[in-house]
């Protein structure tokens, strides 16, 4: 397959074709991991390892994607229990 470096604002990019995509399982808004091969002759594309949490810290989707469908989020209010100003 042969296809042309194309100018997107200020970047360059490269339109790949809907069977690579396919074959690859590759989609539409997916991360990507894309490095410089070790003979600098090539550039490989692949997707994105997923973030581990590091100390105990939680990425923001993977705890709203345990959330319940059907959850409302509520507020409320209470008398100030210590030196707050309200």
């Amino acid at each position: 397959m042969t296809t042309t470096l194309q100018a997107w604002g200020n970047s360059q990019g490269v339109r790949l074709p809907k069977a690579l995509l396919a074959a690859l399982k590759l989609k539409t808004g997916m991360r990507l991991q894309v490095e410089l091969s070790p003979k600098k002759d090539s550039i490989i594309v692949k997707p994105a390892q997923e973030a581990v949490a590091l100390r105990g810290r939680h990425r923001i989707e993977d705890l709203v994607s345990k959330m319940p469908r059907n959850y409302k989020a509520q507020e409320f209010f209470s008398e100030p229990s210590g030196r707050e100003v309200w």
